[in-house]
């Protein structure tokens, strides 16, 4: 059974601030850069690498949706 939920998010105008910071960016970058290299990631690491992704992709949703809000 699959419920709905339905809440209200007072966004800020300035949109761009829905990003990784520069060091945590970079710190990302980093480590797939290290995979893309064929370099083996400590479990540690691709956990860490795995998080920033998923907090990345939960920034980019929320800044769509916050674009479409405002339309």
């Amino acid at each position: 059974m699959s419920q709905t939920m339905a809440f209200q998010l007072e966004v800020p105008d300035d949109l761009a601030r829905f990003h990784l910071p520069e060091g945590v960016q970079h710190r990302l970058e980093s480590l797939l850069d290290q995979q893309d290299r064929g370099e083996t990631l400590s479990a540690e690491e691709r956990s860490e690498a795995e998080g920033l992704v998923n907090l990345a992709d939960f920034l980019s949703v929320l800044r769509l949706r916050a674009e479409r809000a405002a339309l």
